[in-house]
């Protein structure tokens, strides 16, 4: 697949999508390093609810260091034992992991040729691993850019029922200082993202 022709069909404002969903997915895989906290302290938004909410994450970025914010990830996602959260859609959406919603999305993944990436260990319905797929899909990254059509069903079938809330809850843990300001960058995001696939499911 030659991904540089058909990243070029894909239009600007989808590009802007794939580039937030893909940077989500890179801040919750693992803690921000001092290159991608720079990067998130350049971001500015606009006085929208996502705008907004990137300035406020923009502004504690420019306040932490590597160190605190590997401290913080560990304290949220890791843990001793288990972390404060747990980004799994099975763990959200049945209260154990490893549940129907991660066999549904093996299979998902399955029909679509998406593989996990060998030196990746979690289950794939962590949320990291939703938004990058979620990113690849509108880019082309596994084929073909996906048809609104499929991102609407991939979005309302895994990620919409349990993100929104997994976002909320970074917001207010008790661990979260960089974090709140990601959970409330993504969950500013899935709002438009849904409000955005319900009036164009026609």
């Amino acid at each position: 697949m030659n991904v540089t022709a058909e990243a070029a069909k894909v239009a600007p404002e989808d590009r802007l999508r794939a580039d937030l969903y893909n940077y989500l997915g890179v801040m919750l895989a693992r803690p921000a390093d001092a290159a991608m906290l720079n990067q998130t302290a350049s971001l500015t938004g606009d006085t929208s609810a996502l705008g907004e909410a990137i300035n406020g994450l923009a502004r504690v970025a420019k306040a932490v260091s590597p160190k605190q914010v590997q401290t913080e990830f560990d304290a949220l996602f890791i843990g001793l034992g288990r972390g404060e959260l747990l980004p799994y859609a099975s763990y959200y959406l049945t209260g154990f992991l490893n549940e129907k919603p991660l066999a549904s999305l093996r299979t998902y993944m399955s029909a679509q040729r998406i593989s996990r990436a060998p030196n990746v260990f979690e289950p794939e319905d962590n949320i990291a691993s939703l938004m990058e797929m979620m990113g690849g899909m509108i880019v082309g990254r596994f084929g073909d850019a996906a048809s609104d059509a499929t991102q609407r069903g991939f979005f309302n079938k895994h990620i919409a029922p349990w993100a929104g809330h997994f976002f909320t809850d970074l917001q207010s843990a008790k661990n979260s200082v960089l974090y709140a300001g990601v959970g409330a960058v993504g969950s500013a995001f899935m709002d438009i993202e849904r409000e955005a696939f319900r009036m164009t499911a026609g």
